[in-house]
C-alpha cells in the first residue's frame, strides 16, 4: 500500500464517524449524556497518549536541534486557540445565537476542525512511510477517531436541535466531515513540494494537547459527582493505556 492510499483510507474511515448518530437516535437525553461523558474522557486520554507517546518522540528523533520541535508544538497550541476562538462555533449557546444560524456555523466550524484532522493524519503517515514506522499513522488515526466520536455525537444533537431532520443532520454532518479528505490531500502534495513534514507532526501534537486540555477536559469538570469523576478518570487512563499499548506492541 502506498502512502496516499493509506492516507485516503484513514481519512475516509474517520469521515464515516459522522454517521455514528444513527446508533443513538433511540436514546433519551439523559442516557446520551452519560455515554458522551465516558467517550469524552476516553478521547482525552487517546489524544494525550497520541501526542506524548507517538507524535512527539517521532518529531524529536527527526529534529537535529532538539528545540525546533517544541516551538512547533507551541505554534500548534496557539493556532488551535485562534481557530477555536474565531472560527469554531460549537460553544456558542442558543441564547446568544439564532438557532438556524448556529446550525450552519456549527457545520462550518466542524469542517475547519475536520480539515485539520486530515492534515494531522496525512502528516503522520508521511513521516511513518519515510521512517518505515508505519504504526504511527495507524495510532494517530485511532486517536483522531476516538476524539471524533464524542464530537460527532454532539454535533448530531446540535443539528437536530436546530431544526434539521435526522436524515439531513446525518447527511450534512458527513459532508462537513469530508473536509478531512481535502485537508489530507492538500497536506500530501504540499509536504512533498516544500518538505514541511517536520513542522506538521509537532504542530499536530500541539493540536492534540490543546483539544484534550482545553476542549474535552473542561467538559468533564462540569460533572462533579464522585461516581462520574471516577469513571472520567478511568476512561482517561484507558485512553492513555491504549496508546501506550500501541507504542509497545506495534512499535509505533
Amino acid at each position: 500500500m502506498d502512502v496516499l492510499t493509506a492516507i485516503l483510507a484513514s481519512v475516509i474511515t474517520v469521515s464515516l464517524i459522522a454517521f455514528i448518530g444513527i446508533i443513538f437516535i433511540g436514546l433519551d437525553e439523559r442516557a446520551l449524556k452519560r455515554v458522551l461523558m465516558s467517550l469524552v474522557g476516553f478521547s482525552s486520554g487517546t489524544l494525550l497518549g497520541g501526542a506524548f507517546l507517538h507524535l512527539l518522540p517521532e518529531a524529536i528523533e527527526e529534529d537535529a536541534t532538539r528545540m525546533t520541535t517544541f516551538y512547533y508544538v507551541i505554534l500548534g497550541i496557539v493556532i488551535f486557540f485562534a481557530l477555536e476562538k474565531f472560527f469554531y462555533w460549537r460553544h456558542c449557546h442558543e441564547e446568544e445565537c439564532p438557532v438556524h444560524a448556529f446550525v450552519y456555523l456549527n457545520l462550518i466550524g466542524d469542517g475547519i476542525h475536520n480539515f485539520i484532522d486530515g492534515m494531522i493524519i496525512a502528516a503522520t503517515y508521511l513521516i511513518a512511510f519515510e521512517s518505515g514506522n508505519y504504526a504511527i499513522g495507524f495510532a494517530t488515526t485511532l486517536a483522531v477517531i476516538f476524539h471524533e466520536i464524542p464530537q460527532e455525537i454532539g454535533d448530531f444533537g446540535v443539528l437536530i436541535y436546530g431544526g434539521l431532520s435526522k436524515k439531513k443532520a446525518l447527511t450534512y454532518n458527513f459532508v462537513s466531515a469530508l473536509t478531512a479528505v481535502v485537508g489530507a490531500v492538500a497536506t500530501y502534495y504540499l509536504a512533498y513540494m516544500q518538505s514541511i513534514e517536520t513542522l506538521l507532526v509537532p504542530f499536530a501534537a500541539g493540536g492534540f494537547i490543546y483539544i484534550a486540555a482545553t476542549d474535552l477536559m473542561p467538559e468533564l469538570h462540569k460533572r462533579v459527582h464522585a461516581g462520574e469523576s471516577i469513571v472520567q478518570l478511568l476512561t482517561i487512563v484507558m485512553g492513555i493505556g491504549l496508546m501506550a499499548y500501541l507504542k509497545i506492541a506495534l512499535g509505533a
